[in-house]
This record gives C-alpha cells, sequence and structure tokens, in this order.
C-alpha cells in the first residue's frame, strides 16, 4: 500500500472531501461567510483563499494518498490569513506560531497512522520555513467531524493545552522541542509514505 504526501495546490484542491471543498469557516469571518453560502459562492471563495495564501505566503496544506486515492488532508496558515481565529474565546494565536485550522481522514483510513503522518509533515515543513510552533483552537466536547479538530487526537499526536476552556482550549505543538528528534520524523515519515516522491515546499513569493 503505497503513500505519499504531497503540497495542497489549486491543481488538487478538487481532492478535497466535498463538505471540505466548499468550507470557508476558517477562510472567512462569520458575516462573509454566512454572505457567501447564501449566494452559494463558497467555493470560489475557498478557491481565492488558497491561491491568495499560495501567493502571499507559500504551501498551506497537505494532501495524503493511499495508492494515488486521497484519503486525508491537513490546513494550515498564519493567524493573520484565518479571520475565523479571532472570534474564539482563547485567541490569539501565538504570534510566533502557524495554526492548524482543521484535518479529515476518510472513514476506514483512520487508526493506521495516517494522522499523525499528517501532522509530521506539517510539522517538517514548518522547521524548513523557520517557524517555532504549531497551534489550533481544540474542540472539548467534538462528537462529530467538524470544522474543529478534537482535542483529545491533538493531544494524541503531541498538542498541549496552553490556554484551557471548557468547549475551545488553546493548544500547542513545540517545533523547537522537535529538533531532537528531527531524524525520527523522518524514519518515520518514510517508513510511514513508503515511496512518496520528495516534498518541495513553496516559498512566499
Amino acid at each position: 500500500m503505497g503513500r505519499q504526501l504531497v503540497p495542497l495546490t489549486l491543481d488538487n484542491l478538487g481532492d478535497l472531501p466535498d463538505r471540505c471543498r466548499a468550507c470557508v469557516f476558517w477562510e472567512l469571518d462569520p458575516v462573509s461567510a454566512a454572505s457567501a453560502e447564501r449566494a452559494g459562492h463558497t467555493a470560489l471563495e475557498k478557491e481565492a483563499w488558497i491561491s491568495a495564501v499560495l501567493l502571499e505566503w507559500g504551501s498551506c496544506g497537505r494532501i495524503i494518498y493511499v495508492d494515488r486515492i486521497p484519503v486525508g488532508y491537513a490546513l494550515y496558515a498564519p493567524p493573520a490569513y484565518v479571520p475565523r481565529s479571532s472570534t474564539f474565546p482563547t485567541s490569539p494565536v501565538s504570534p510566533d506560531a502557524v495554526q492548524l485550522m482543521t484535518a479529515w481522514i476518510v472513514p476506514g483510513f483512520q487508526n493506521q497512522g495516517i494522522g499523525r503522518a499528517l501532522v509530521q509533515g506539517v510539522a517538517k515543513d514548518l522547521l524548513s520555513r523557520g517557524f517555532r510552533a504549531i497551534e489550533a483552537f481544540g474542540d472539548a466536547r467534538w462528537k462529530e467531524p467538524a470544522c474543529l479538530l478534537p482535542a483529545e487526537y491533538l493531544q494524541a499526536v503531541g498538542f498541549e493545552v496552553v490556554r484551557p476552556h471548557p468547549a475551545f482550549p488553546r493548544m500547542r505543538l513545540s517545533l523547537k522541542s522537535t529538533l531532537s528528534w528531527r531524524a525520527d520524523v523522518e524514519l518515520a515519515l518514510d517508513r510511514l509514505l513508503g515511496a512518496a516522491q520528495p516534498i518541495t515546499a513553496l516559498r512566499p513569493s
């Protein structure tokens, strides 16, 4: 079973699940998101957001494939590109961190190390670009797939709570502390991704 982890681009944006392809929960502020939903323009707004972030900042996501079938993805960006993040009671995201916005694994491919591979892929990209941490708003009351990641999942892949909240704790994965196990990340990626081709991180223009 071959695995491949690649950067999210406009060319493979269509490989995201339909429910995520047209979701602008994080990409727009609540008023703009509601307006886009009423107009039926959410897919266009999503594409415009991806395009703008790619041009101004660089790679903002990873998609993982199994035997060329997309089975999961992760989306991330600095908080300045994520309007919704400022509305959370545990905001703001720390200035030295990039926000892990959301991630998704296709049912049937869970509990196979794919989630951890996604997080490691994001960490590897951000380490190479000089960032110190990843932060995310966890959902402490998670019951079903949604735009927020369950706090329990974030803890399972190494995040720690930096600002507690009964519903939306802000959680952090320090990349500085991962420097000592960077070689282990490389080995884990090699084992998890098999014959994956090298990742070329996009750079800010």
